[in-house]
């Protein structure tokens, strides 16, 4: 029997219908989802929701993640503020293959306020299933972290 496969996802109001939408092509694609919130469309802060993720895959708890906002960059600007942590804003499978072969993205933020469900579906789908390449990516990766005084 084939294992599941772990993702924990998040979105403020904006994100989350999409959110719900998500969770069951997830579900059926044999992913086990850990579902951060909100949990209706009444106004929330993205920020709230945004820390719950980045915790959860900085710490290994999850591998990856997906994170919604209206537009995508709030939540990914805040996911971005956590060690460990590779963010990427994808709005197009292109962008999303390419997050993860390029840069070993390990969040994948959606605008969604901007694109439909199928859409959605295909950049997750393509952000899951896109191995990272490795080779001269890995110097500029290491470079990304700052430092701490």
């Amino acid at each position: 029997m084939e294992e599941l496969k772990k993702i924990a996802i998040a979105s403020d109001h904006a994100g989350f219908y999409l959110k719900e939408k998500l969770i069951r092509f997830l579900t059926a694609e044999r992913y086990e989802v850990k579902d951060l919130g909100c949990y209706s469309p009444d106004a929330v802060d993205y920020p709230d929701y945004g820390h719950l993720l980045a915790k959860v895959v900085s710490d290994g708890e999850y591998p990856l993640g997906i994170s919604i906002c209206g537009t995508g960059n709030g939540i990914s600007m805040v996911v971005n503020k956590h060690q460990k942590i590779r963010g990427a804003l994808c709005w197009n499978e292109e962008i999303s293959r390419l997050a993860r072969a390029h840069n070993d993205a390990n969040i994948c933020s959606l605008p969604g306020r901007f694109i439909n469900e199928s859409e959605a579906c295909l950049i997750v789908k393509t952000f899951l299933t896109t191995p990272f390449e490795g080779g001269r990516h890995i110097k500029r990766i290491a470079k990304i972290s700052m430092k701490t005084e």
